[in-house]
């Protein structure tokens, strides 16, 4: 098996797992992302305490792609503050956009990695980057409006 059929297997894998596709209970925020170009539409919810994220899930439908990105996005995140979750955002928007491409970067991606080379499908990368631009608004709208404050 190579290394892209290792990829292809943990995203259908990821798209199909139940664990973080649920309704949060108590969320202290919920966004919309919705990419209109190909339907996906999720919905982010998250429990922040003291600047970290709790707990995080998502309720929505779309492409492997969408689904597994958001799982995956969910996984990674979860437990980090909010900053170290904004730089993770940013730090994976940039990768699939060809913008970041070394391996020691990249590490604390963890399994979201499987998306860099998804910039080779540019109709795609909507679909990749879906949950994390979701969240960094969900971060960067409350850090402007003083509901969080970044260090």
């Amino acid at each position: 098996m190579n290394l892209n059929d290792i990829y292809t297997e943990l995203i259908l894998e990821q798209s199909r797992n139940k664990r973080n596709r649920r309704e949060l209970e108590n969320p202290t925020h919920e966004e919309l992302g919705h990419n209109p170009s190909c339907g996906d539409e999720i919905t982010l919810q998250l429990r922040v305490a003291d600047n970290k994220i709790e707990d995080m899930s998502y309720t929505g439908q779309g492409c492997a792609i969408s689904q597994a990105s958001t799982s995956i996005m969910i996984d990674t995140v979860k437990e980090l503050t909010l900053d170290e979750a904004l730089l993770l955002c940013n730090k994976f928007i940039a990768m699939v956009k060809g913008e970041v491409a070394d391996e020691n970067e990249l590490e604390d991606l963890g399994d979201a990695v499987v998306f860099e080379n998804i910039q080779n499908l540019p109709a795609r990368v909507k679909c990749a980057v879906l949950p994390w631009y979701t969240l960094k608004n969900i971060i960067e709208k409350d850090e402007r409006e003083g509901s969080f404050t970044l260090h």
